[in-house]
C-alpha cells in the first residue's frame, strides 16, 4: 500500500531519488543550475510518491518566500465590512490575486494597514520582517503614500501600485479610469443627454481626478458645458446624497448623473425617488464599480465594471517577473473595464 499523499515530504523525495534536500528544492523552484538528468530523476520520484510541494519546502532554497502580500486600507475596509453594503472590492482582489498566485505556485496574504497612521511605516516594516514576502500589492490610497512607497523601494521589494501612475518606484497599474468616465459620458450623450452631472469621489484618490478629467474631456469634445454640473463626494452614501441634492436642487438640473461609485449612485437614486423624479424617464444614472447590489435596485443601475480581479492578477504576474529579475515596465499597465447597460439609463424624453 502506497504512502498517503499528505505524509510524503521533501525528505522522502530526496531519499527516493538519492539526492540532497537542496537539490530537490532547486528542482521544485525550477532553478537554472540543475542538470537535466538530475531534474528528471527528482521529478520521477515526485510523480511516483505523489509529492505536493509546500511553501516550507520551496523556501529551503533561501532565495524566495513564495508569498505575495496584498495591502488594503484598514479604516475603509472595516467600515465596508461592518456596514455590509455589498462592496466587493476585497472579494475581487482575493479572486484575482489568489487564483493567479496558486497558478504560479505562490500564496497571497491579505493585510489591512491604516494609511493615515503616523506609525504606518513601523507597522509595515514589522509585517514585512515577519512574512518576508517576495512582493507587495498596494491599493489606493496606499499606492501613493510616500512613506509606504519609499520603504518598499529602499528594501528592494518588488511592489505593484494599483491606481497610481507610479514614477521611479514600483510597478504602476491603472484601470483606465479616465477612459471609463469617457465611456460612461459618451453613453449618455448618445442617448441624447446634454446636461450630464458628475459626482466625484474622494480627492485622496488619484483616480477620482482621472474620472472627472474623463467626463470633462468627453463633454468638451461634444461641445457641452460642465458649469454647475460637478459635485464633490467621498465615496460614502451620505456624501452622494448631499451631492445629488446639490445637483438636483437647482433651477436647471441635469437629466443624467454619473456617480463615481455604487454607494453614491444608490444615494442619487434615493434622492430622485424622494423628489418624485422618475428614473430613467426624467433622470438617467450611471455608476462606477458594478458591485452586486446595483443589479437589484429598481431600476437596476447601468455601471462601469471595474476589472479589479484582472488588475490584481496582472499585478501578481508582474511582481513575480520582477522578483525573478525581469525588467520593470516603463509605462503603467492599463487594464480596461467595460460599461454594463441596465435600466437606469435611457434616451432623453
Amino acid at each position: 500500500m502506497g504512502r498517503r499523499r499528505q505524509s510524503v515530504t521533501i525528505r522522502h523525495v530526496a531519499a527516493d531519488a538519492g539526492v540532497s534536500l537542496q537539490t530537490v528544492s532547486r528542482v521544485i523552484n525550477d532553478e537554472p543550475n540543475v542538470r537535466p538528468e538530475m531534474k528528471e530523476r527528482v521529478q520521477a520520484s515526485i510523480d511516483k510518491l505523489g509529492y505536493v510541494p509546500s511553501i516550507a519546502a520551496q523556501r529551503m532554497s533561501g532565495s524566495r518566500s513564495y508569498l505575495i502580500l496584498a495591502i488594503n486600507d484598514r479604516d475603509r475596509t472595516i467600515a465596508d465590512w461592518r456596514g455590509r453594503q455589498g462592496v466587493d472590492w476585497v472579494d475581487q482582489m482575493l479572486l484575482g490575486g489568489m487564483l493567479k498566485c496558486a497558478e504560479l505556485g505562490y500564496r497571497m496574504i491579505f493585510e489591512l494597514v491604516d494609511t493615515h497612521s503616523d506609525h504606518v511605516e513601523r507597522e509595515l516594516r514589522a509585517t514585512i520582517a515577519a512574512l518576508q514576502p517576495d512582493g507587495v500589492i498596494l491599493t489606493p490610497p496606499h499606492s501613493d503614500n510616500p512613506l509606504i512607497v519609499d520603504l518598499l523601494h529602499h528594501q528592494r521589494i518588488p511592489f505593484a501600485r494599483i491606481g497610481s501612475l507610479g514614477g521611479e518606484a514600483g510597478i504602476a497599474l491603472v484601470m483606465d479610469d479616465e477612459g471609463a468616465a469617457r465611456l460612461a459620458t459618451r453613453h449618455l450623450i448618445d442617448l441624447g443627454h446634454r446636461r450630464i452631472g458628475f459626482i466625484a469621489g474622494s480627492p485622496e484618490y488619484s483616480l477620482s481626478r482621472w474620472r472627472v478629467d474623463g467626463w470633462e474631456a468627453e463633454m468638451r469634445e461634444a461641445g457641452l458645458g460642465t458649469d454647475g454640473l460637478l459635485a464633490e463626494g467621498d465615496f460614502s452614501f451620505a456624501s452622494g446624497e448631499a451631492a445629488a441634492r446639490q445637483l438636483l436642487g437647482g433651477t436647471n438640473p441635469p437629466t443624467a448623473i454619473i456617480a463615481s461609485n455604487d454607494q453614491m449612485s444608490l444615494a442619487t437614486l434615493e434622492v430622485a425617488r424622494e423628489k418624485g423624479i422618475e428614473v430613467p424617464g426624467q433622470l438617467s444614472i450611471v455608476s462606477f464599480d458594478n458591485t452586486p447590489i446595483v443589479r437589484f435596485t429598481q431600476p437596476p443601475l447601468t455601471a462601469v465594471d471595474q476589472p479589479v480581479a484582472e488588475t490584481v492578477s496582472r499585478a501578481v504576474e508582474l511582481i513575480i517577473k520582477a522578483q525573478r529579475g525581469g525588467p520593470r515596465p516603463a509605462e503603467p499597465t492599463v487594464v480596461r473595464g467595460s460599461l454594463v447597460q441596465r435600466g437606469s439609463s435611457a434616451p432623453l424624453q
